[in-house]
């Protein structure tokens, strides 16, 4: 092989095995304008398409899925390594949302009536949201079908042509998707794939696309912002988190232990929106502590194992990092094992006494570890929570307080008594606050993202003076003076 057709191309490894399971092109800056290009042209097209032809074709496609969702689960197992249980989980998912999107794109999108003023009772308004255009979305490795599907469902079901930049660690699952898609859509390429590294999504980010919805680091959604700043392209970003889950003294304590343990552990803890400080009411420590560690210790992580591997070999040193550092700075491990990764197999660990100020508690660690710390009072959990420049999501079990710590929380999304309820429920928004990024994907809120707000006033009634005119008399200025005093001289007084 060449050193042209090296560059031209890369290797995509099951981080399981090492073994290779795909080769896909690297695209070029021109070839992402040129895609752009054609998106654009099909944009014209299905943007005409009344709500319920796109929600006909969106079906299809869903429906595609379905019908080949062990395929889909097989190359989702084979490029991130995750249990084949955990990518069939992810897929079922995300079917719901883009039923729902499709569902309700008209309702949430459509021309609405606005009220008007007692100024402006001779108006009539009409506001409805039209796409955008062209959505570029970049997405992650660790969930390749739910995350992106969460930008590229929801960006079609309001109008919008796609152009979608896979991880270099997923690209094959982004192919999959766009194959299944041209089979239920095949008159034009209203969503394509590009793949390839850091430059690829660099060039996307560069284009003339509408806007960016981008999933990954808060380190890396610095850089794509800056290069979609180039042409004022608005971004939504989903970035890191580092979650804090709650049990109150009078939480349901075996099921708390079984949440904790899923959100800590699941995807081998490469979940953004997953558990990795755990807060527990003083009162009940210790025994929800030895809950929790006899699920841990009964969880291993390789070949037939329930958990699978650090998908980047990068993570391996992160992790490791971390609990190192916690554990010299005077860290116990409570639960797991600490050794050396077997390959990219790491072994879940819960560690307590961790110092609040260790990287173990205020970086992103994205392994399976979790930290474990009491509390005394609902000032205290909060204070402790919100500790941190993050803000994705959180969760709570408890009864009587568990809403008041549910509120105080500063973070995008909470659960209360459920694990990661808010990634369950269509209808709700997901998203960040902080260093966890900002704009909303799913629910209403996900399909407004993608478009824009356009509306429209009428002339329905005789005005009783023109004031929006040169020729307007003295005589209608006192008439508005009167007005003005009318209507607000009260303000304020009680």
């Amino acid at each position: 092989m060449t050193t042209t057709e090296t560059q031209a191309t890369f290797d995509v490894r099951n981080p399981a095995t090492g073994e290779v399971v795909g080769t896909y092109p690297r695209t070029t800056r021109d070839e992402v304008d040129a895609t752009v290009a054609r998106a654009r042209a099909a944009a014209a097209w299905w943007s005409q398409l009344s709500y319920r032809d796109r929600a006909e074709r969106l079906g299809a496609f869903r429906g595609a899925i379905a019908r080949n969702f062990t395929d889909l689960t097989r190359v989702v197992h084979e490029e991130t390594g995750k249990p084949t249980g955990e990518a069939a989980l992810e897929i079922a998912l995300i079917l719901d949302h883009v039923a729902w999107a499709a569902k309700h794109a008209r309702r949430v999108l459509g021309p609405q009536r606005r009220g008007s003023s007692l100024m402006s009772f001779h108006l009539g308004a009409t506001v409805e949201y039209r796409p955008l255009g062209v959505v570029g979305v970049i997405g992650p490795w660790n969930f390749p079908v739910m995350t992106p599907l969460g930008s590229i469902a929801f960006a079609l079901a309001a109008g919008n042509t796609v152009v979608f930049k896979p991880s270099e660690f997923t690209p094959g699952v982004g192919v999959w998707l766009a194959e299944r898609f041209a089979e239920a859509v095949p008159e034009h390429p209203v969503l394509q794939v590009i793949t390839g590294e850091g430059a690829t999504g660099d060039a996307l980010a560069r284009s003339a696309i509408d806007k960016l919805a981008f999933t990954g680091s808060t380190r890396t959604a610095k850089r794509v912002m800056a290069a979609a700043a180039e042409r004022l392209t608005p971004v939504v970003a989903e970035c890191g988190g580092k979650d804090a889950f709650v049990v109150d003294y009078d939480a349901d304590l075996d099921a708390a232990a079984e949440a904790a343990a899923w959100t800590s552990l699941a995807n081998a803890g490469q979940i953004c929106v997953g558990t990795e400080r755990l807060y527990v009411h003083s009162s009940v420590y210790d025994e929800f502590a030895e809950k929790l560690a006899g699920i841990v210790n009964g969880v291993r992580a390789g070949a037939g194992g329930q958990l699978g591997p650090l998908t980047m070999p990068s993570q391996l040193e992160v992790v490791g990092r971390h609990v190192s550092e916690a554990l010299a700075a005077g860290g116990r491990v409570r639960a797991g094992a600490v050794g050396e990764p077997d390959g990219q197999f790491v072994q879940p660990v819960v560690l307590e006494g961790v110092p609040e100020s260790a990287a173990a508690v205020r970086e992103e660690t994205f392994g399976p570890t979790v930290t474990l710390a009491k509390f005394d009072d609902v000032d205290e959990v909060l204070r402790l929570v919100n500790a941190t420049d993050y803000g994705l999501g959180g969760t709570v079990f408890g009864k009587r307080r568990a809403n008041e710590i549910a509120a105080g929380m500063r973070s995008g999304m909470v659960s209360v008594n459920v694990a990661l309820g808010f990634a369950q429920v269509p209808s709700t928004p997901f998203g960040g606050v902080g260093a966890s990024g900002f704009g909303r994907i799913h629910g209403p809120e996900g399909l407004r993202e993608f478009a824009y707000a356009h509306s429209v006033v009428r002339k329905r009634l005789p005005a009783p003076a023109n004031f929006t005119s040169f020729g307007r008399t003295p005589r209608q200025d006192a008439l508005l003076e009167r007005f003005v005093h009318l209507m607000h001289d009260r303000a304020g007084r009680g």
